[in-house]
């Protein structure tokens, strides 16, 4: 591990764990140019931000039509939440095995079957819905929870193999604004396929994965293997070696993405509840143009964030900390105006969104490029798990909250914002070029 020198910016001092080389790795043993630094083809761009677009269009989709779900299978609002909550739960726990089998075997000989498992279960789930089985659709998302498991952490450890310097930058930007786009749009997509029928995002849903699919084997190629696959308790120990070394930044920078992914999950399962109510009454396609508006101002922070930040630790640092400030700012001033105002409510939303899209591109970038390829699965697939259980909880915890009052639920998320804005102020210190 190696540590840059302490220097001085506006009087602070900063010291950073993270490796800070600023020559571009050379892959002469393999000759892939890509490995190298090449800026690849807009299909490969197409195929890598094509993972993490369907992964969302699978949970949120739902989101619109949980309300109709409650009514249809005659379910508790607690009930419907674990329709998203479950699928979260099983991608997080299996995240990490599915990294590990990345690494060890190949990332498209995990990514393509995760795909066609997702995609599959899907079409279960749906015919659970028409069966107005609730057990079976519980099950069926289970399952799509273990096809999960293998998309988009083994996309971003993909992506780091296939670039380096501001082309590995903009394109995990690409991947955040692609995972954003999906947010964006999905309520939309899901409000518009309920004027059909309610269920009919169920079975939308493999479509999108089939198109993902055939993007991955057709136009992803993946870069050759530069050593031997690498044996458990070896690897473990290499893992843990590297939590040891750089666990005091790494698990904060986990910890925050996950924070990031709670609140908006959250967020978005509040919005859909109250939008519903008096005095709003905003149902179907109109609340789904509601709710993309604090995830459009995500998208197109994370796009910007990813194509500028080019591995400049500093400017990350500054971002991260901008992102958390604004979130913690924008969450607090909503215990004021949660019952006045709704486009007040919605565009401090937004800006917390904002600051989401300044965050997480900078922790993509820090944590691919924080460990070597080998060991680069296991380490994306732990950062992930952790998001797709902040997913998990949000929807249940907020409804919890929902229950007491909704100060509650701001006061909660704003003083975790809080805590979180110090964690990364003081633990989070890259400087230099991150590599």
């Amino acid at each position: 591990m190696q540590k840059t020198k302490s220097r001085k910016l506006l009087n602070i001092t900063f010291e950073s764990d993270i490796n800070t080389d600023t020559a571009e790795p050379s892959d002469s043993k393999s000759g892939n140019k890509k490995a190298g630094g090449s800026k690849g083809s807009i299909w490969e761009f197409i195929a890598i931000a094509s993972v993490p677009l369907v992964l969302v269009l699978g949970n949120s989709m739902l989101v619109p039509i949980l309300p109709q779900m409650q009514e249809q299978l005659g379910i508790s609002k607690f009930q419907s939440s674990l329709v998203i909550t479950l699928f979260s739960v099983t991608a997080g726990i299996v995240i990490p095995i599915s990294g590990y089998l990345s690494d060890r075997f190949s990332r498209k000989g995990i990514l393509i079957p995760s795909l066609i498992i997702y995609g599959a279960a899907g079409v279960l789930a749906g015919f659970g819905a028409v069966w107005k089985s609730y057990t079976i659709v519980i099950i069926a998302r289970a399952i799509q929870g273990l096809g999960a498991a293998g998309t988009a952490s083994i996309a971003m450890a993909l992506a780091g193999d296939l670039y380096k310097g501001a082309t590995e930058s903009k394109v995990l930007g690409l991947t955040e604004a692609s995972n954003g786009t999906g947010k964006v749009v999905s309520p939309i997509i899901g409000s518009l396929l309920a004027l059909i029928v309610w269920y009919a995002s169920f079975f939308a849903f493999p479509v999108f994965c089939l198109l993902s699919l055939l993007a991955v084997i057709f136009f992803l190629k993946e870069p050759k293997k530069e050593q031997p696959a690498p044996k458990l308790k070896p690897y473990l120990h290499k893992i843990g070696t590297i939590l040891k070394e750089k666990g005091r930044w790494l698990i904060t920078a986990f910890f925050s993405g996950s924070l990031a992914l709670f609140i908006l999950f959250g967020v978005l399962f509040y919005l859909s509840d109250i939008l519903e109510d008096e005095p709003y009454n905003i149902k179907g396609v109109m609340k789904g143009l509601v709710l993309a508006i604090p995830l459009l101002g995500m998208v197109v922070t994370s796009y910007t964030t990813g194509a500028n930040i080019k591995k400049n630790g500093t400017l990350m640092r500054w971002l991260m900390n901008i992102g958390m400030a604004l979130m913690t700012i924008s969450l607090g001033v909503c215990i004021f105006f949660i019952e006045k105002n709704i486009y007040f409510l919605i565009g401090l939303l937004t800006i917390s969104s904002i600051g989401t899209g300044l965050l997480l591109p900078c922790l993509n970038t820090m944590i691919t490029g924080s460990v070597q390829k080998q060991e680069r699965g296991m380490i994306t697939s732990i950062y992930n798990s952790l998001r797709f259980l902040g997913v998990a909880f949000g929807p249940p915890l907020f409804s919890w909250m929902m229950d007491i009052s909704h100060q509650t639920v701001f006061i909660s998320v704003t003083a975790l914002s809080l805590i979180t804005l110090g964690l990364v102020f003081f633990l989070i210190k890259p400087q230099g070029t991150i590599g």
